[in-house]
């Protein structure tokens, strides 16, 4: 399956990053752990899986833009492309032992995602897309879920935590959506979450205040497999926003209903 330079760019750092993240992960119980505030860890192995993919991204494309969610943002040379990174999606599985976290990595053209590559290291799954090229789960192409009845569909989202506004929104949801489906599973990392979608493993996935590096790779590898993506605010700019719904065409605008209560 052939790749742009940029792909390939992306798919080795990913590898890079994951082989680092891996080694740490099995031996979580000896990490060092800082807390960034409630409910949001950052420990060593987030840290070092971050500069593994500033190295390995900036340089080779030393004049693109880089946003990261340990790092921060930087303006490049080059203001229309931007790399978008999360080197450990999924950091509370991870420090406790559950092994469902992975890492994200985006390229941004022109304010759109054009690349895509969410590398779960754990389970050795790299699911990736290019603008115009499909998704791909290692060599085997992705296709969302064809599955048309609410019935029969299960849906993923993320639960805040209790010091967080949007819990009580979400709990709404959870009880509009839940009589109409087959479930709702919380699994504790977006990015993930909309690999899946796109893998048809889950029918469709919303969430609120996400960071563009949660959703940016999980935007196009949606798209590129098939399904729509769209702000829980229609006509709001996804990434900007970080309130994303998606979801297989045949159901996406009766789950986005009920989320949205429209």
């Amino acid at each position: 399956m052939p790749g742009s330079a940029n792909l390939n760019i992306m798919l080795k750092a990913a590898r890079k990053a994951g082989r680092s993240l891996v080694k740490d992960f099995r031996e979580v119980e000896n990490l060092q752990v800082s807390m960034k505030g409630a409910g949001d860890f950052v420990s060593r192995a987030d840290i070092a899986a971050e500069a593994i993919l500033k190295e390995e991204l900036m340089g080779a494309r030393p004049t693109y833009g880089w946003l990261a969610e340990e790092g921060g943002g930087e303006e490049g040379k080059d203001p229309t492309r931007r790399w978008i990174v999360d080197p450990l999606d999924g950091t509370t599985n991870f420090l406790h032992g559950l092994p469902h976290w992975c890492v994200s990595i985006a390229l941004e053209h022109k304010g759109q995602v054009v690349a895509g590559v969410i590398f779960d290291a754990a389970k050795d799954e790299m699911f990736l897309a290019e603008k115009g090229e499909g998704a791909f789960i290692n060599e085997k192409r992705l296709r969302v879920s064809g599955r048309s009845k609410m019935i029969e569909s299960i849906f993923a989202t993320g639960v805040p935590f209790g010091g967080r506004g949007d819990l009580p929104a979400t709990l709404q949801d959870l009880a509009r959506l839940m009589p109409t489906c087959a479930g709702v599973r919380r699994w504790g990392s977006a990015a993930l979450d909309m690999a899946y979608v796109a893998a048809g493993r889950y029918e469709g996935f919303w969430e609120r205040k996400l960071n563009a590096w949660d959703i940016a790779a999980g935007v196009i590898i949606v798209k590129e497999a098939g399904g729509f993506v769209e702000s829980l605010t229609p006509g709001a700019e996804l990434l900007e926003r970080g309130d994303v719904v998606c979801a297989n065409e045949a159901i996406f605008d009766k789950f986005a209903g009920i989320i949205r209560n429209t």
